[in-house]
């Protein structure tokens, strides 16, 4: 199965270029998601969350409490290290058996830190979705109502921008209207699809 990762920084409209290829029949696999799937309530990895940082790490509905930790792990280099050892090979996991069980012609893996996180070396073919740093600061801070010092804060967490197009096999540019963005997904797909057949043969 040919994988095909997309990334993007925080407000770059990743979601936005996904979301296309969906309607195109391809299936998407999303990091993200995979992040929440195996901290859910009564997984394992929930229960050393709680075992380090203590009970007042969950909400009421013993689900974990996102913000909580996330404020801690930003403040704290070691807890992030300690987080990640936990997280990321069970995101793996399940990231490779989402990738095994789709049906389309080629699959896409839509992650925010597909370079950092070494999720790269699933994908055959990277793209980037690409815009300026101010559009990012500006879309994200709408989208999110995060404050700006928040979303400088996510994007310092996140390879630079002119680092993570070093990786890109294609870039989408992102900083038009959707149907510009339309248009560069249409001709992705074509693309992909020819490369798929020749992937599988």
């Amino acid at each position: 199965m040919l994988v095909i990762g997309i990334t993007g920084g925080i407000g770059s409209g990743k979601t936005a270029a996904t979301n296309l290829f969906e309607k195109l029949g391809i299936n998407v696999v999303d990091a993200d998601i995979a992040a929440r799937e195996v901290v859910e309530k009564g997984s394992i990895a929930l229960q050393k969350i709680a075992e380090r940082f203590g009970q007042d790490i969950l909400l009421d509905d013993q689900s974990l409490n996102r913000a909580k930790l996330r404020s801690i792990i930003f403040n704290d280099p070691n807890e992030k290290k300690w987080l990640e050892q936990l997280t990321h090979p069970l995101i793996r996991e399940n990231i490779i058996a989402n990738l095994q069980a789709a049906n389309s012609p080629y699959v896409i893996l839509s992650s925010p830190l597909l370079v950092e996180s070494g999720q790269s070396s699933l994908s055959n073919k990277i793209v980037v979705v690409d815009v300026p740093e101010d559009t990012q600061l500006k879309r994200a801070s709408q989208r999110d109502n995060n404050s700006i010092e928040q979303i400088k804060a996510i994007m310092a967490a996140q390879i630079s921008r002119s680092e993570r197009l070093t990786y890109a096999d294609h870039i989408i540019d992102n900083n038009q209207d959707l149907q510009h963005l339309e248009q560069q997904v249409q001709k992705l797909h074509e693309y992909f699809l020819q490369l798929s057949s020749q992937h599988e043969s």
